[in-house]
């Protein structure tokens, strides 16, 4: 699953424009909070009006992937933070790891935004942004949006499938050697040797390598890989629900049983995207929501 979810980026990656760190630090005023834990997480804002905060996926985070795109297109009304996830880009990483870890790195920037801000999460950060909204509540996040949550289905042979995944996944990781999970999630997708070791060349091979130790955690998040129901049901704040048309089968099936699920959800398809959405098509669509 997170595989696949990697071999939608890797189909994008060249249509879009990539920003090096290096570039990002001329540009950008960087700042730092404190997590519970000691965590500093790196973060940024662009824009003005209430607090949007945007929850990265897999592999991305602000030097990659990282949302600058759809930022720029809701600053006019809002305030979109922007934040590296913990082990990624400028943030460090406190182990061992939990999902209530990253939960408390989002109420860390939440307080320092001004203690309420809408969240918006994609992949599996809409997983995270999931575990989120639970937890804090709609006092700190008065909205949640979703899109393309990764669940599986719910039966025997998806959950087989995700756990096998994991376990190959983990124990790659857990050998160290820097680069071994991402050529493995390449090798899957079929890609031939000869091709990934050009791939390796490529700079973008750096920017995936250098977090790929953060594959973990999106299993971790997911759980058994299933829609959490009860958690679902205990979200009680206006919440929205996409999936891209495009997208995999899995995804929209995901979507409708999470906007079923949740008391306030609206549910939404959008028109021609895939897992990479747009974001000049995603913006209005979260434009809209937030000031509802």
């Amino acid at each position: 699953m997170i595989i696949y979810l990697l071999q939608i980026y890797l189909q994008q990656i060249y249509l879009q424009q990539i920003y090096e760190v290096a570039r990002i630090e001329e540009k950008v005023m960087m700042s730092h909070v404190i997590s519970k834990d000691g965590t500093r997480i790196a973060w940024e804002t662009i824009g003005q009006g209430p607090v949007v905060l945007i929850v990265n996926g897999a592999f991305g985070y602000r030097a990659f992937r990282g949302g600058r795109d759809l930022a720029s297109l809701l600053s006019n009304d809002f305030t979109v933070c922007l934040y590296d996830r913990r082990g990624r880009g400028q943030s460090t990483d406190t182990p061992p790891y939990a999902a209530e870890r990253e939960i408390e790195d989002i109420e860390a920037l939440i307080d320092q935004a001004g203690g309420s801000a809408y969240v918006y999460g994609d992949s599996s950060g809409a997983a995270l942004t999931l575990l989120a909204a639970a937890s804090l509540g709609s006092v700190k996040i008065p909205k949640v949006a979703l899109y393309d949550p990764p669940y599986v289905s719910d039966d025997d042979k998806a959950r087989h499938a995700f756990a096998a995944e994991k376990q190959q996944i983990t124990a790659l990781l857990r050998q160290g050697k820097r680069g071994d999970a991402t050529a493995f999630c390449f090798s899957d997708m079929g890609i031939p040797p000869a091709r990934i070791e050009e791939i390796q060349k490529q700079p973008d091979w750096k920017l995936m390598e250098s977090v790929e130790h953060t594959l973990a955690y999106e299993y971790t998040l997911l759980g058994d890989g299933t829609v959490p129901l009860a958690l679902a049901r205990k979200t009680m704040m206006p919440a929205l629900v996409m999936d891209g048309e495009k997208s995999m089968p899995f995804m929209h099936e995901a979507a409708e049983t999470l906007g079923k699920a949740m008391p306030q959800a609206l549910r939404k398809t959008l028109k021609d995207q895939t897992h990479s959405v747009s974001a000049p098509v995603l913006a209005p669509v979260l434009k809209a929501f937030f000031r509802s």
